[in-house]
């Protein structure tokens, strides 16, 4: 049963005029300096992220958690940010793209609309590249065009000379009456490096923790962070509709995790989920464990297998014994990356490495996105997973995929899991091979009200281990 209730949080939406403004930098910035005064920071990024959320999860020193207008109801999203940040000192959400960029030409599914949903104020960041009083119309224009949203502050980046910040300063406060809460300079010191899939991730990022003590100093240098916090206590308490506290289920399967510079792409909230459902999370290095960890299945997700493939192909054994364990019945499902793993190769820059070999294809990495955006899933009838007694499994499944990867050679005889009805999956409008016990796609699920994936799994995992006799056949 649900309750309704009210969380008084004090809250954030960090957001931009337009994507590549910086608002990354300035968020972990943001969060590391107000966990040096030992605050308790709840970060959130909106969208289907998985690269900025693990750098403001160490920024703040707490998982960072997404919030998904494709994937997550409007109930969900607030009853996420009112449980999560109860307790914290603040909450701290990053937009995505620029304030009120979106698909919907309705902005539904903006940042903006993100802000009014949550009540939360918004800290627009405006890289100042080339400008001067031309500044002043364009955030007139953002205040005026949705007033139903609170713009609180504005943080200044990438600025040039002392006396060009002096100019933007000048006309926001002549023009405006929203205040300038600090101004960042353009320099490539605090900046982490892009390539293919975006951000570079902590992980492989040479010094994470010093990167991020050089945007916290840039932070606390340049921006009042009094003011900011001032301006978070300014948000109304936020009503939401509360769950019923769940018991955590005993524990009685192992899900064996791929968790190394490889592969990293897995939402914080999904791994609660395993675990509230009853799983042991079992994590292994792909590159440095020889053997899987003792484990009734198997789950790899998505991340950079092409930019690690050279320890991908030495580790042998370790990719012996995965494909020896597939073949034995294991259940095993893989995201995008993982899915790339269990392929024959990858082939990335006139080079080709050997992989699991599980899945009949090769993985060739192009110059180009092949797929990248939101995905709508219709399940077919070779989908393994069941539902929950006397239920269906949805209709239609929310997803998204972002992948510069291709498979090529599929055998033609490859069953598939899943329809595309919007996104480009595999191939031929299809997405999620099934090999036995295998369910492979380059779409990353969610595991939300609508669609329970984890538990789905998990049901089949118990199946699958007390035995075909008691296995749920579709």
């Amino acid at each position: 049963m649900k309750r309704s209730s009210e969380n008084v949080i004090p809250r954030l939406f960090l957001s931009a005029v337009h994507k590549s403004s910086g608002k990354t930098t300035v968020s972990i910035g943001i969060a590391a300096a107000l966990a040096a005064r030992g605050l308790a920071v709840q970060t959130f990024k909106k969208g289907p992220d998985y690269i900025d959320p693990m750098w403001l999860a160490r920024a703040s020193g707490r998982p960072c958690f997404n919030l998904d207008f494709n994937a997550q109801t409007h109930a969900e999203i607030t009853a996420s940010v009112a449980s999560r940040a109860a307790h914290a000192s603040l909450a701290l959400i990053e937009g995505n793209k620029g304030l009120h960029d979106g698909v919907d030409i309705e902005g539904s599914d903006s940042s903006a609309a993100l802000a009014k949903l949550l009540a939360a104020p918004v800290i627009l960041v405006i890289d100042t590249l080339g400008m001067t009083r031309g500044v002043a119309p364009l955030v007139l224009g953002y205040r005026d065009f949705d007033p139903g949203i609170k713009i609180a502050g504005i943080i200044l980046n990438k600025v040039g000379v002392r006396r060009q910040e002096e100019k933007v300063r000048q006309a926001l406060e002549r023009y405006t009456d929203i205040p300038v809460l600090g101004a960042l300079p353009r320099t490539g010191d605090f900046a982490i490096e892009e390539r293919h899939l975006g951000l570079m991730t902590p992980m492989e990022t040479p010094g994470p923790r010093a990167a991020i003590e050089r945007m916290r100093r840039a932070v606390e240098s340049g921006i009042d962070l009094d003011r900011l916090l001032a301006a978070a206590a300014s948000a109304p308490p936020l009503s939401y509709r509360a769950a019923a506290p769940q018991t955590p289920a005993r524990q009685d399967v192992r899900i064996a995790i791929a968790r190394d510079n490889a592969f990293g792409f897995y939402y914080p909230d999904d791994l609660e989920a395993f675990e509230r459902l009853g799983a042991k999370l079992c994590f292994f290095d792909a590159l440095a464990d020889s053997r899987l960890p003792d484990a009734d299945g198997l789950f790899i997700g998505g991340g950079f297998p092409e930019t690690q493939a050279a320890q991908l192909e030495a580790n042998a054994s370790l990719r012996a014994d995965i494909a020896h364990k597939i073949r034995c019945g294991l259940p095993t499902y893989a995201e995008c990356g993982g899915m790339m793993y269990l392929a024959r190769s990858i082939r990335w820059r006139d080079a080709s490495y050997e992989m699991a070999g599980i899945i009949p294809a090769g993985a060739v990495m192009h110059a180009r996105p092949q797929g990248r955006g939101l995905a709508v899933l219709e399940e077919t009838s070779s989908a393994p997973w069941p539902a929950a007694a006397g239920t269906t499994g949805p209709a239609r499944i929310p997803a998204h995929e972002f992948h510069y990867a291709s498979l090529e050679n599929l055998d033609p005889s490859l069953r598939y899991a899943y329809k595309v009805l919007r996104g480009t999956g595999i191939s031929d409008g299809r997405d999620g091979i099934v090999l036995g016990n295998l369910l492979a796609n380059f779409s990353h699920l969610r595991a939300t009200g609508d669609n329970p994936w984890v538990a789905r799994f998990l049901h089949f995992v118990r199946a699958q281990r007390a035995g075909p006799a008691q296995a749920h056949t579709r």
